[in-house]
């Protein structure tokens, strides 16, 4: 979905092995420090992850955006440390 998304804003997204692996783990640790909400936790991560790329489409220079491990570490670092900002957050 939000390929076909940023697609229309003339952005490729692009998503490694190790990219996906750090998202489900990522998943996985937080389901099982805060409240476990499935899969949906996913989709929590994606906003999360994306929320910069989508808000600044139109106006990206890159054209490609490519999600791997060391991008989903960064986005999320911050947020996953911190416990109680990771149940209202993510």
């Amino acid at each position: 979905q939000y390929q076909a998304l940023l697609g229309t804003e003339g952005i490729k997204l692009k998503f490694t092995a190790d990219g996906i692996r750090e998202m489900a783990d990522t998943a996985y640790q937080l389901n099982q420090s805060t409240q476990n909400i499935g899969a949906r936790r996913l989709h929590t991560i994606m906003e999360r992850l994306l929320d910069d790329v989508s808000f600044e489409a139109p106006t990206l220079k890159k054209k490609q955006v490519t999600i791997n491990a060391q991008y989903v570490k960064e986005k999320l670092e911050g947020i996953v440390k911190n416990e109680d900002l990771a149940k209202f957050i993510l």
